[in-house]
């Protein structure tokens, strides 16, 4: 009888080890993936980056401040005229490099009486890092970038508004609690909880399998971030009195409505501080875009036609280097920039204008 039981403890202790041993190895394959997908450098693509010289009249005056770890950010402060009545702090998404994307976001604002403040976060563009660390490293760095532009002499007193994208949505959310002080907050196609852009942006690769992932994702970011990776955009808004506008687009398919949008209507959807624009076809990265702009689209098809034309296989590994450099040759010198630069929705970003000085009256 007792050698039955030693064997049963034995086995129950190796069955235990194992599963130990496996939840343990499933922990760090999770990690990995997150590590590999959202803890990289992130650069522009210098032939379709947007220029200064293509926005007439808009000024920049760049910047370093430094961030958590001591590691300096790049800060630019776009401005045209004078008489500025506030700052648009600009937190910009994630994979397309730091802030150019949304220099003709910033544009706007700028030639219609604001500052705005944009940045490169931690690991993309100008700022330092080897990798932008993970999605709660968004929101220290735009915590770091407030505090900074609250602490300029030239900007201390003025309004503080916020405006985000994707990842930067939920950096703007977020960080209502660190900055209850924010008068208004724009954020657009973003999530509530740090872990979502990974599951999210996760389930077209690995479908429901992304579900068995995600508890390891919070843990390892609540482990790396601490406070940070458990504040969410729900905290955010509870944590301040400004206002807030939820922009998303119901075809998004990188963030899907659901984590964002859908979650905050249910619950703010009578609260006269929060505004609520939902579009049906819009999708993610171009929401911003005048839908009845065809440049892209155009170039694109041009593109198209040019890879027809050339005598070498581009997608064979041997002509890798050769089609990198003849592809940025081609839209270095085929971009319409005048073009490449103007493709907002004028509209909306008059009921961006209007819902921010609401906000600060």
């Amino acid at each position: 009888m007792k050698k039955k039981r030693s064997k049963k403890k034995i086995i129950l202790m190796i069955l235990l080890c194992v599963i130990i041993l496996s939840v343990g190895a499933w922990g760090m394959f999770c990690v990995k993936l997150y590590n590999e997908n959202l803890n990289i450098r992130g650069d522009s693509y210098k032939p379709l980056m947007l220029r200064l010289e293509d926005f007439s009249g808009l000024e920049c005056r760049e910047y370093t401040f430094p961030s958590d770890h001591g590691q300096m950010l790049a800060g630019y402060l776009y401005s045209a005229g004078e008489d500025q009545r506030g700052v648009v702090v600009l937190a910009h998404g994630f994979g397309d490099g730091g802030h150019n994307s949304y220099m003709d976001c910033a544009n706007y604002f700028a030639q219609h009486g604001w500052y705005v403040f944009a940045y490169d976060a931690t690991g993309t563009d100008q700022s330092e890092g080897e990798g932008t660390g993970g999605a709660p490293q968004g929101v220290i760095d735009l915590d770091h970038a407030i505090s900074f532009v609250e602490a300029d002499d030239d900007l201390s007193g003025l309004p503080v508004v916020l405006f985000g994208h994707s990842w930067g949505g939920y950096c703007v959310s977020s960080v209502l609690t660190y900055h209850p002080e924010v008068k208004a907050v724009i954020e657009c196609s973003g999530f509530n909880s740090s872990s979502d852009m990974f599951e999210s942006g996760g389930k077209s690769q690995a479908g429901s399998l992304i579900y068995a992932m995600t508890p390891f994702v919070k843990l390892y970011e609540r482990f790396k971030f601490g406070k940070y990776a458990a504040n969410t955009a729900m905290d955010g808004f509870a944590s301040s009195d400004a206002s807030v506008m939820v922009v998303h687009s119901a075809d998004d398919n990188v963030i899907e409505i659901g984590y964002g949008c859908d979650k905050y209507y249910k619950k703010y959807k009578d609260d006269p501080r929060f505004t609520f624009l939902r579009f049906e076809d819009r999708g993610h990265n171009h929401i911003f875009n005048n839908q009845e702009d065809t440049y892209q689209d155009e170039f694109n098809a041009e593109f198209d036609d040019w890879l027809k034309t050339l005598d070498y296989d581009y997608k064979a590994e041997e002509n890798k280097d050769r089609f990198i450099k003849e592809k940025a040759e081609y839209i270095t010198e085929h971009l319409d920039h005048a073009r490449w630069s103007s493709r907002l929705d004028d509209d909306l970003f008059a009921q961006f204008l209007d819902f921010y000085d609401k906000a600060i009256q």
